[in-house]
């Protein structure tokens, strides 16, 4: 067997010497190793396979890192980061303390940014450019934005464009056409993107019009003269040509993204023009991977990530049966969800759904299929998505905007001004609170506690399992005096039993829970899954004497002070537990409660507050963060009995497992 030309590449340099043909194989090879590797590991998968060619195409071309390209969101940069050095290490992506599953600037100084939000890379590349050229480097390097046309559907990406026209700042965006992000896109943009490359021979047929009115007998000299008037109106039926030019970008297209020969020249012209350029490259999704590419929108869909172990041979492993016998995983919170809303929209018809692009990663596709008229995706809008649900609630209505607690941190003016200033029945459902896993800092959700408890108006709650989910929802949608913020985790919760829709009641807003009455020495405080917590830390202080008290507090605003208080003067310790970080958050809120109560040093316990630390806290397996972090039932455990002086370790040096 030949040894693959890929196996010498080891930084984007190597790519210069090879020919077209060469370059070509290497981009099939990248292809080949993405689909061995995630297919053992898990990780995204469809949209690397679809710029296999790009990657290729851009380093051969380009000196990185002096020429910069930025991938925006990122999770189609592992042929990238494959060419730049870490082909071996592919295998790590996403593991904790292996490769990270978006850029990263410390990883390599070929990653340029490091954000995994959409939209972003235009707005990097106009500041990345007008930095160079205020330098007054005459041998600035170029700079190309590598954007997927789903993240054309945020804003900010409009504004970025907006000024590197007015600028003319000279960048390069490659608009990696193939019509999905992690879902079908939506809306009018992509609506004319798929138009366009959808209809092949549309591609050419602007030009051709051109050519042949100036050809014609009589008439042609005519139009020769009109010139730039008449080119004007035969373009303006060329969308979405027509939308770059009239910003004063420079628009080429439709190319074929996985043509390594046409992305070339297309990019040669570029570099040259000395103005802000897009190349509307159109790619499929899955490429090389017949299940995805074959598949349709529904193949690609699924294919948007693959899960560990779900290729072979380069083909899908059909997922192994449930052992007879075995017992069913608790639904996932985001399921639990999705059911609940559902089930609300039956029972009031005032009630909608609001997603961002993310139907199924907030349970919304269980809504969009089952009534779709209450359903709405924005795209990758969240600014919009707060924007609409305000003129929804404005209108009587009852709108839930689901969005993940990483990705509402993008609306939050519009919270502050448009909802809560207003004082809006807006339900927020924050999906993936807490820290989430293998998608690491830019997806963790662990900011919002402290972003929105800030905020008058807000009634900001957190459920411990999977009923309590179905209750805070119930009870959001039924109280009409304002905003409501409901955070709940990422994966499975503790397996608590569902309710029936006419089973469940709704919680008293502000009012906490004591779940273990104690002996007086602790009481541990659980916000959200920091119930969980607690409860695994009483089970291992009670073997060594120690019985805590345990409360669930439920919301975070208003704050149950009544309770703060009677557990601050009845035990020698309170700790509070949140999956959130401490500045801002609900230990703060519990030991502000506590000060404006008016409790002295004599009346009042001990507090201990225990969260997430103010770092970034990096990818990985969630059990394997929360035991980085301290924020597992051994830890807090051990910290409780460091405060009281008790002697834990024969319990813990026992192994006993909470």
């Amino acid at each position: 067997m030949s040894q693959r030309i890929l196996d010498r590449i080891n930084r984007p340099q190597d790519l210069h010497g090879l020919d077209e043909e060469q370059l070509v194989q290497v981009a099939q090879e990248v292809r080949e190793h993405i689909i061995d590797t995630v297919g053992e590991i898990g990780g995204h998968f469809g949209a690397n396979l679809g710029t296999c060619e790009i990657a290729v195409a851009l380093h051969s071309l380009m000196d990185s890192p002096r020429d910069k390209i930025l991938w925006d969101v990122g999770h189609q940069a592992y042929p990238h980061k494959i060419l730049t050095g870490r082909r071996d290490q592919l295998s790590t992506i996403r593991k904790y303390e292996g490769l990270a599953p978006f850029c990263s600037i410390p990883e390599s100084e070929h990653d340029i940014m490091g954000a995994g939000h959409a939209s972003t890379s235009i707005g990097y590349a106009v500041g990345l450019k007008e930095g160079m050229r205020l330098k007054g480097d005459v041998n600035e390097g170029q700079v190309v934005a590598v954007i997927g046309d789903g993240s054309m559907t945020g804003g900010v990406a409009f504004e970025a464009i907006s000024q590197a026209g007015g600028m003319g700042t000279p960048i390069v965006v490659i608009l990696n056409d193939n019509g999905m992000s992690i879902s079908p896109n939506v809306g009018a943009l992509s609506s004319s993107f798929n138009r366009v490359r959808l209809n092949p021979k549309l591609w050419h047929a602007r030009d051709t019009m051109e050519h042949r009115l100036v050809d014609l007998p009589r008439i042609g000299k005519t139009v020769e003269r009109l010139g730039p008037q008449l080119k004007e109106s035969i373009k303006s039926f060329w969308a979405p040509g027509l939308f770059w030019e009239e910003l004063d970008w420079a628009y080429m297209g439709v190319i074929d993204g996985h043509d390594v020969g046409a992305l070339r020249a297309a990019l040669r012209s570029a570099f040259k023009a000395g103005r802000p350029v897009v190349l509307h490259v159109a790619t499929v999704k899955g490429k090389g991977f017949a299940p995805a590419e074959e598949g349709g929108l529904e193949g690609q869909e699924t294919w948007h990530a693959a899960k560990p172990k779900s290729i072979l041979d380069r083909l899908p492993v059909a997922a192994a049966p449930a052992p007879a016998g075995a017992v069913p995983a608790p639904p996932q919170y985001t399921k639990v969800f999705g059911d609940a809303l559902l089930s609300e929209v039956r029972r009031d018809r005032r009630v909608a759904g609001i997603t961002a692009a993310m139907n199924s990663g907030t349970g919304l596709n269980i809504l969009q299929k089952a009534e779709p008229k209450h359903y709405f995706d924005v795209g990758i809008a969240e600014q919009q998505a707060i924007l609409f649900a305000a003129g929804l609630a404005l209108e009587g209505r009852k709108p839930v905007a689901a969005i993940y607690s990483t990705f509402l941190q993008r609306a939050y003016d519009q919270i502050v001004h448009d909802v809560c200033l207003q004082k809006l029945n807006v339900v927020f459902a924050m999906d993936r609170a807490g820290l989430v896993g293998d998608d690491g800092p830019t997806h963790h959700g662990v900011f919002d506690i402290a972003y929105m408890r800030s905020l008058p108006h807000m009634i900001a709650a957190a459920p411990r399992d999977e009923p309590m989910l179905q209750r805070m929802l119930r009870t959001a949608l039924l109280q009409d005096d304002g905003p409501f913020a409901l955070r709940y985790p990422r994966g499975e919760g503790p397996g608590a039993a569902l309710l029936r829709p006419d089973a469940i009641t709704p919680v008293e807003i502000g009012q906490g829970e004591v779940l273990a009455e104690g002996d007086g020495r602790v009481a541990l405080v659980g916000y959200g899954t920091g119930v969980t917590k607690a409860l695994e830390a009483a089970e291992l202080l009670a073997g060594a004497g120690v019985t805590a008290t345990v409360a669930d507090a439920r919301f975070v605003k208003p704050l149950d002070v009544h309770l703060m208080a009677r557990l601050s003067a009845e035990h020698e310790l309170v700790v509070t537990l949140e999956e959130g970080v401490l500045q801002g958050g609900f230990g703060s809120a519990v030991w502000e409660a506590l000060n404006e109560a008016g409790l002295d040093d004599e009346h009042a316990a001990r507090l201990l507050r225990v969260g997430l630390p103010d770092r970034y806290v990096t990818h990985g397996k969630p059990a394997l963060l929360h035991e980085e972090v301290g924020f597992t039932g051994r830890a807090v455990a051990r910290r409780v009995a460091d405060a009281l002086g008790v002697d834990l370790s024969d319990v813990l040096a026992a192994g006993l497992q909470p």
